[in-house]
């Protein structure tokens, strides 16, 4: 086996934390990268792997080892680019992560006018409202919505969106609509609980450039974008959700937005990257693409 190619396997093994996560990530037996490791460590004639039963961590000449071989590995792919960039359009697939109504919505529809342009790329889309590990699942970039937890990846921001609060007409027939954030003491909310931390979500809004929050009431909590729209065309209470989200109900008038005046501040959404001194061309364009595209598409801005 070519030496590159037994650094860019070692590299998988330290990043997934185990053998059987790089092979899967890599697409090739767990027996290949075993005997991979093997071959690497008796080349070098060191100790790069402590296995137990249950992980596999670098020893410290194996750290040692995976930042030169991170930094070679991203050269050779500089320079292997270096010409193709300026002859041929990006190439190779690309595996991306988003929140689902991002996926469907937004970016699935568009995906074929960025497929033609760039005819040697190929998308795997993952869709999906939990929080996606990229290096244990071999995906390349992800977009997430909100505040970042504290992380080595890098990131980039690709625009804000805009949230509104909305009921439906039965709900607010029966209930009244809130005129001001005192009224909501009288009424129930749909609660979205994050699947990221477990936690349901406060009501907010800002007024006089503070942010308020309320615990609300609410029956019903749900754990997906999906659940919380259902439920709430289902009269079952008020919700904050992105306006993209609702805007195609805002217009038939099944949802109706209620204080409007009282918003909750924009979020951000961000594409997170594993750390790498260069971008590769695909993921370039990709980035490029979909900020402009989700500018268009939320009325954002980065």
């Amino acid at each position: 086996m070519d030496r590159i190619d037994l650094f860019r396997i070692f590299v998988r093994v330290v990043e997934t934390g185990g053998f059987s996560r790089a092979a899967a990530s890599l697409n090739m037996p767990r027996s290949s990268v075993s005997t991979a490791i093997q071959e690497l460590e008796s080349r070098l004639g060191t100790r790069l792997l402590a296995r137990t039963t249950r992980s596999v961590a670098a020893t410290p000449d194996g750290r040692a080892f995976y930042d030169h071989a991170t930094r070679l590995i991203a050269d050779i792919e500089d320079t292997e680019s270096l010409f193709r960039r300026d002859r041929t359009s990006p190439r190779g697939t690309l595996r991306v992560d988003m929140p689902g109504r991002i996926g469907r919505l937004i970016v699935a529809p568009a995906l074929p006018a960025f497929l033609s342009h760039y005819p040697e790329i190929d998308i795997e889309l993952g869709v999906t409202d939990r929080t996606v590990n990229l290096i244990e699942d071999g995906v390349d970039c992800v977009v997430r919505v909100g505040p970042l937890q504290d992380s080595t990846l890098i990131a980039r921001k690709i625009g804000m969106l805009d949230l509104i609060n909305v009921a439906s007409p039965t709900y607010l027939s029966g209930h009244g609509v809130p005129a001001t954030p005192q009224d909501l003491a009288h009424h129930q909310a749909v609660r979205y609980v994050s699947p990221s931390n477990g936690r349901i979500e406060d009501w907010e809004w800002s007024e006089g450039g503070r942010l308020h929050t309320l615990q609300m009431s609410g029956r019903v909590t749900v754990s997906s974008a999906e659940a919380l729209i259902a439920c709430t065309l289902a009269g079952l209470g008020l919700i904050q959700i992105p306006a993209f989200d609702v805007a195609t109900y805002l217009d038939t008038g099944t949802l109706v937005e209620v204080l409007p005046a009282y918003r909750a501040d924009p979020v951000a959404m961000t594409l997170l990257y594993p750390h790498r001194r260069h971008l590769s061309p695909r993921l370039q364009v990709f980035a490029d693409w979909l900020s402009v595209l989700l500018t268009d598409r939320t009325g954002s801005a980065e």
